[in-house]
């Protein structure tokens, strides 16, 4: 199976490059999030980071750390996602 998920590279704690795929990107409540897995299926969960765009058109990943943010990324996931496949 061919897989045409887009790409990205982020680092790790430790400094690390790792590459991901962006399964999905989610609009909520006016805000931004993508959902990523490790391209060398190391991890079986999903990673939700929040997209903060700067003033040059630019973007950074942010990691979610407001828990309620968070459940209502994975809420909004799940919801999409509860048609085609267990998360």
């Amino acid at each position: 199976m061919e897989n045409d998920m887009e790409k990205i590279v982020l680092k790790d704690e430790d400094g690390e490059e790792r590459e991901f795929d962006v399964v999905t990107k989610l609009d909520i409540e006016d805000k931004e999030y993508v959902i990523v897995v490790p391209s060398d299926g190391s991890e079986e969960e999903a990673i939700a980071l929040r997209i903060e765009n700067d003033e040059n058109g630019g973007y950074s990943l942010i990691t979610i750390e407001d828990e309620e943010e968070f459940q209502i990324v994975c809420d909004a996931y799940n919801t999409i996602f509860s048609d085609d496949e267990e998360v």
